[in-house]
C-alpha cells in the first residue's frame, strides 16, 4: 500500500502510446481484477500523485462542520426526518446546474419542506399517482407548460404548488418524501440502520459493495436521482455522522462519486485505456469494470492514514475527491476543459503529473465504447 511522498514529478515527458486490450472483456464483473498488473500500477502512480497533491486532510472535519451547522447530525441523533428531508432535497436541487444559480434560485423562490408537503397531502388529493410511492411514477409534471399525467387533478394537485427550478424537481420532492413516508415508515435514520444491518455480514469479502447497495438500490428508484447525486449526498451524511454510527461511516468512506471531471480525468490519464475500460460519461461509470470500480480497487493500494492517521486505510471516497478536486476550478484547476484543448493531447508542461500521465485526447468520442 502506497503512503504519501513529497509530490509527483515535475519533469515533462512524451506521450505514452495508447495500450491495446481485448475489448471482449470490457464491463464483466472481474474486469478490473483481471487486467495486467501494469495497468493497476499505472493508476495507482497517477492517482497518489494526485492524492499528495490535492487530497485534503481535513476532508471529513469539513464535512462534518458543514453539517454541524445545516443541523444534520443533531437531525440523525433526534431521528428528524423532516430536518433530514430538507436537506437532502436541497441538496438534489444543486445537481445539473451551477452550485451559485441552485443557491440563489432556492433563496428567492424557497424550497420543498417536508412539513409543506405532508401538510398538503394531508388536506385530501384526487390524484390516483399521489396516493402512495409504488402509485407515484410517470407524473411528467412540466412547468412550463403545466402539464402531467392526469391533466384532470392537476388544478388540485400540490406538486405545482412549488416554485422550484423545474418539474422534475418538484417530481424529485414528491417522490422522495412518499419513499420515506411509505417505505421508511417516516424515519429515515431507522431505515438506513435497518438496511445496514440486514445486509451486513462482517466476514464477506464483498461487504463494502452489500452495504452500499442496501441503501442505493432502493433510493435509486426515487425519481430524478441518479447515481452520481445519490453517492455524492449519501456519503456526506454517512461520513460525518455523529458516534456510535460506525457502520455509517465506514460506508461512507466506500461511496464513489463519478461526475464529468472525475471521469474525463481517467480517460485523459489512459487510465480507463490501460483496464480496458474504454466508456462514455454516464451509467457506464457505475458498471462493473468502470470508473467507480477502478477508484476503489486504486483506493486499495493508497493508505489513506498517511494523509489522516484518523482516516480508514482504504478510502475510497477521500481518493475520488482528491482526483476531483485536482481539476476541479474550485480546487487545484489542473485538469479541465478550461485548460486543456481536449482537439489534441494536452499540453501543459507545468502540470505535476505529466510524467506518469497518458495524456490522451477526449475529442473523438465516437470511438469510445459504452460498457
Amino acid at each position: 500500500m502506497m503512503a504519501a511522498s513529497q509530490g509527483a514529478r515535475r519533469t515533462a515527458a512524451p506521450k505514452q502510446n495508447r495500450p491495446r486490450c481485448n475489448k471482449s472483456k470490457v464491463g464483466t464483473a472481474t474486469t478490473c481484477r483481471s487486467r495486467p498488473r501494469g495497468a493497476l500500477d499505472h493508476a495507482v502512480r497517477v492517482v497518489h500523485g494526485v492524492c499528495c497533491l490535492a487530497g485534503s486532510p481535513s476532508l471529513i472535519d469539513d464535512l462534518r462542520a458543514e453539517l454541524r451547522a445545516e443541523s444534520v447530525l443533531s437531525a440523525i441523533r433526534r431521528h428528524d426526518t423532516a430536518a433530514l428531508f430538507d436537506w437532502l432535497i436541497a441538496a438534489v436541487s444543486y445537481q445539473g446546474i451551477s452550485d451559485r444559480v441552485a443557491s440563489d434560485y432556492m433563496e428567492q423562490h424557497g424550497r420543498a419542506r417536508w412539513r409543506d408537503i405532508d401538510a398538503k397531502l394531508g388536506r385530501g388529493i384526487t390524484c390516483p399517482k399521489l396516493q402512495s410511492y409504488w402509485h407515484y411514477y410517470r407524473c411528467r409534471y412540466d412547468k412550463v407548460s403545466r402539464t402531467c399525467a392526469e391533466p384532470d387533478h392537476i388544478d388540485g394537485c400540490p406538486v405545482p404548488s412549488h416554485d422550484l427550478r423545474n418539474g422534475r424537481l418538484n417530481q424529485t420532492a414528491y417522490s422522495l418524501y412518499l419513499f420515506v413516508r411509505d417505505v421508511a415508515d417516516g424515519d429515515l435514520v431507522g431505515w438506513i440502520d435497518r438496511q445496514l444491518r440486514e445486509a451486513d455480514s462482517p466476514h464477506d469479502a464483498d461487504r463494502p459493495a452489500r452495504l452500499r447497495e442496501a441503501l442505493i438500490g432502493p433510493l435509486r428508484e426515487v425519481y430524478g436521482v441518479s447515481d452520481k447525486v445519490l453517492t455524492m449526498t449519501l456519503s456526506c451524511v454517512l461520513l460525518a455522522a455523529p458516534r456510535g454510527y460506525e457502520t455509517w461511516r465506514q460506508v461512507g468512506a466506500t461511496m464513489i462519486a463519478i461526475d464529468t471531471l472525475v471521469h474525463n480525468f481517467l480517460h485523459r490519464t489512459g487510465i480507463l485505456a490501460r483496464f480496458c475500460a474504454d466508456h462514455l460519461y454516464g451509467a457506464g461509470c457505475y458498471r462493473p469494470g468502470g470508473c467507480a470500480d477502478i477508484i476503489a480497487l486504486v483506493a486499495e493500494q493508497i493508505d489513506a492514514r498517511a494523509f489522516n492517521p484518523a482516516f480508514p486505510a482504504i478510502f475510497p471516497r477521500f481518493v475520488q475527491h482528491a482526483i476531483w478536486r485536482y481539476c476541479a476550478q474550485l480546487g487545484l484547476d489542473v485538469c479541465n476543459g478550461n485548460r486543456i484543448d481536449d482537439r489534441q493531447s494536452c499540453d501543459n508542461v507545468y502540470c505535476q503529473i505529466r510524467s506518469l500521465c497518458d495524456c490522451i485526447t477526449l475529442s473523438d468520442i465516437n470511438s469510445l465504447r459504452r460498457i
